[in-house]
């Protein structure tokens, strides 16, 4: 905090911190929101002491002892458009430096690492991208972009990390996303703060901040064999979701190479980007958005499939770039272990792949 006394600051953050008034500043957004947040209260506060100055004096200066008779005192336009316009000026500075916050909390970096959070009662569930597995923990890198995609599997919840000063809606049905950089390696309260039932109280946990070294270290130990995208490829091998979505030419549903990402035209005439909420919704609702150039003839999988599942299908269709790896789950129906890595035929890389539904197809 460049505009404020190094040792006014230091002694400001170690008070309200010792006296759990105040948490540490843990990412690289919160000294922003602080800033805004302390403006805010010395605004206040200048307001506040103005009003009980003017109120003192008021009652002191036309008290009925010095004014014994009442005196019409006449209003003053400058005066008014002063205590009008110096409060909505502001007023507005809070709103665009405000606006400006939210946009950036809010708007993940491209190079963001995306970590998926599934909220139900009452805990809170972690799923990497490694295929790593946590419950009311989550282990990030320090100095890396992470990126939170959240989503109840039952009632409205909220995750809240206050060291990193960020809230998010985990809200059924829906993926909302939210980004953090922390930058101080510890650990840090993570709370619901939405009233959610009975044990809501219950549902905290915790954030593991490591450095990078440590952070690839806990990767390593933490695996459980095999990615989102390998668990995802396995689920639609065995929802023979292969059927319908292949290279031939024959084929009732749409290609998935590289379709994460991309445009797709609606049969309504609508373009419509594919992404995680798109996905989401071709597996589970695929009537919502027919495609343009296919039937709509794929069924749902509401019910059928976990969220954990839905996300894993995600993974996998969002890293298929070829059509080798179509062609092998066309072919073999499941993943066989020893097929990773081998080398994909002449012009063609050998990637993981994933289901989708009648919601994708064709530009």
């Amino acid at each position: 905090m460049p505009h404020i006394s190094p040792v006014l600051w230091q002694f400001l953050v170690k008070w309200m911190t010792n006296f759990a008034l105040f948490p540490p500043e843990a990412s690289r957004i919160a000294p922003q929101m602080d800033a805004l947040y302390f403006f805010m209260v010395l605004v206040s506060l200048i307001g506040l002491t103005i009003v009980i100055l003017l109120l003192t004096s008021f009652s002191i200066l036309y008290s009925k002892k010095r004014h014994p008779v009442a005196v019409q005192v006449e209003g003053s336009t400058l005066l008014e458009a002063t205590w009008t316009i110096v409060p909505l000026g502001l007023f507005l500075v809070m709103f665009v430096w405000g606006a400006l916050i939210y946009f950036r909390v809010y708007t993940p970096p491209a190079n963001a690492m995306n970590i998926y959070v599934v909220g139900k009662q009452w805990m809170w569930k972690a799923e990497h991208p490694g295929g790593q597995h946590e419950i009311n923990s989550l282990h990030v890198p320090a100095g890396r972009a992470v990126q939170l995609t959240l989503i109840s599997q039952d009632v409205f919840h909220s995750f809240s990390i206050p060291a990193f000063r960020v809230k998010r809606e985990a809200i059924p049905g829906r993926y909302t996303t939210v980004w953090f950089e922390a930058t101080t390696p510890g650990t840090y309260h993570l709370f619901c703060t939405q009233y959610c039932g009975t044990e809501h109280s219950h549902m905290i946990g915790d954030v593991v901040v490591l450095s990078p070294d440590d952070y690839k270290k806990w990767l390593a130990s933490s695996t459980s064999g095999a990615s989102l995208a390998q668990n995802g490829e396995r689920l639609f091998a065995s929802l023979s979701c292969n059927a319908c979505h292949n290279t031939r030419p024959d084929a009732r549903g749409p290609n998935l190479a590289n379709v994460y990402g991309s445009k797709l035209r609606l049969s309504n005439g609508q373009t419509i980007v594919a992404d995680e909420a798109y996905l989401r919704s071709a597996i589970l609702n695929p009537s919502q958005n027919v495609m343009q150039g296919y039937a709509p003839i794929m069924p749902t999988y509401q019910g059928q499939v976990s969220e954990d599942g839905v996300i894993a299908l995600v993974e996998y269709i969002k890293n298929l770039n070829s059509d080798y790896r179509v062609q092998q789950t066309t072919n073999t129906t499941e993943l066989l272990p020893t097929n990773e890595g081998k080398a994909a035929p002449a012009g063609q890389k050998a990637t993981g792949s994933t289901p989708a539904g009648q919601g994708m197809v064709k530009q």
